[in-house]
C-alpha cells in the first residue's frame, strides 16, 4: 500500500530532475495515484513552462482515470495567472477527487489561496506531508521570498594543514587543493544556482572563468566584488560565456539587490577574505568545504566556521563537509 508520505517522497526525487532550470519558478514535483498505482508524473519545466501538475497530468494516458486519483504535489499548487494559467484550476476541471500536498507555498500570491480553491469545490486536500522535507527541497524559493535575499551557500577547499592557497605562486591561475572529483562536482553546482561570486583578489590572482566546463548545464551569473577591477579584455570574467557584474559596497545592500534582480540563489567560491566577511555577517545558509590530502606548509588560512558539520562525504583522496547554518 503506497503511503501519503512514500508518495510525497517520489515526488520530491522527481522534483530534483528541475533543479537548476525552473529558477525563479521552485523546482515541484507531482505524481498521479489510482488505485494504490502511479499513472503520472511530472516536474516543472523551466521557466515560463508547464509546471509540474500539469506534466502530471499531461502524462496520464486515460484521462478518465483522474475522476478516480489522487494528485501529490510538493508544493501548494498555484491559483493566479502567470506565465501559465493557474494550476489549481485544471486540477478542478480533471475531476481529481484529492490533493495531497507536502507544504503550503509562502509566495504572497499563493499562501493558502491554492488549498481554498481546491476546498471550495469539494475536493479533499491533505497538507503538511513530509513537510520539512519539502521546505528543505524548496529551499532557494523561501529563502528567497521570506528573507527577501538569495539562498547563500559557501564553497571552499583547504588544505589537510588548513590553508586556502599558498602565500606565493608562478602563474595566476588556481592551485588545485582537491581531485578531479571534486572539481567536477564544484561545476555540477554551479549548474544548479542563479549566481557565483567571487572577490577582486581571486579575480585577479587566478583568472578564474567562473562558468561550467565539467558538467552540462547552465552558467551562473557572475559577480565580482571589487573597487578597482577594470574590464580588461585579458580576464576570464569579461567573456561572452555569461553575465558578469562588478560592484561593491555592504553584503546586505549587494543582496537585497539580487533579491531585486530575481535572483534565488548564489555560491560563494571567493577567498578567505570575502567567504570571512559573509560567515562573519551570518549571511550564508550553507557550507560546503572540501578537505584535501595535500600540505602546504604555510599559506593562506581557512576561513573559520564554528559549525558541526551536518554530514560527511568521502570523494576519494578528498574529504566533503556540509553545514548548515541554523
Amino acid at each position: 500500500m503506497l503511503t501519503d508520505e512514500e508518495a510525497i517522497s517520489r515526488c520530491i526525487q522527481i522534483g530534483k530532475n528541475g533543479l537548476g532550470t525552473t529558477r525563479p519558478n521552485p523546482m515541484v514535483g507531482a505524481i498521479i495515484v489510482h488505485s494504490n498505482t502511479i499513472i503520472g508524473e511530472g516536474f516543472t519545466d523551466p521557466h515560463g513552462g508547464p509546471h509540474a501538475e500539469v506534466n502530471a497530468i499531461n502524462s496520464v494516458k486515460n484521462q478518465e482515470l483522474l475522476k478516480e486519483s489522487t494528485i501529490y504535489v510538493t508544493l501548494e499548487p498555484c491559483s493566479h495567472h502567470g506565465k501559465t494559467p493557474p494550476c489549481t484550476d485544471l486540477i478542478i476541471s480533471k475531476g481529481i477527487t484529492r490533493v495531497v500536498i507536502g507544504c503550503l507555498d509562502d509566495n504572497p500570491l499563493v499562501a493558502g489561496n491554492g488549498v481554498r480553491r481546491l476546498k471550495a469545490t469539494g475536493i479533499k486536500v491533505s497538507t503538511g506531508v513530509l513537510e520539512a522535507e519539502c521546505r528543505d527541497h524548496h529551499k532557494r524559493f523561501f529563502t528567497f521570498f521570506n528573507k527577501k535575499r538569495p539562498y547563500i551557500i559557501l564553497k571552499w577547499a583547504e588544505s589537510s594543514d588548513g590553508f586556502i592557497a599558498p602565500n606565493e605562486k608562478n602563474e595566476k591561475k588556481p592551485v588545485w587543493i582537491t581531485n578531479a572529483y571534486s572539481r567536477q562536482l564544484v561545476h555540477k553546482w554551479r549548474a544548479e544556482e542563479q549566481a557565483i561570486l567571487v572577490g577582486g583578489n581571486t579575480v585577479t590572482e587566478d583568472n578564474p572563468s567562473l562558468t561550467v566546463r565539467d558538467w552540462t548545464g547552465h552558467n551562473p551569473v557572475r559577480i565580482v566584488i571589487s573597487n578597482n577591477i577594470q574590464r580588461h579584455t585579458d580576464l576570464n570574467i569579461f567573456n561572452d560565456e555569461s553575465k558578469t557584474i562588478v560592484t561593491n559596497g555592504n553584503l546586505e545592500s549587494l543582496m537585497g539587490s539580487l533579491y531585486d534582480e530575481g535572483i534565488n540563489s548564489i555560491i560563494i567560491e571567493g577567498g578567505t577574505q570575502t567567504l570571512q566577511s559573509f560567515i562573519n555577517n551570518k549571511l550564508w545558509d550553507e557550507a560546503r568545504v572540501f578537505y584535501g590530502a595535500i600540505e602546504f606548509g604555510e599559506g593562506i588560512e581557512a576561513p573559520k566556521l564554528n559549525a558541526a558539520a551536518s554530514r560527511t562525504v568521502n570523494l576519494e583522496t578528498d574529504l566533503l563537509k556540509y553545514f548548515h547554518n541554523d
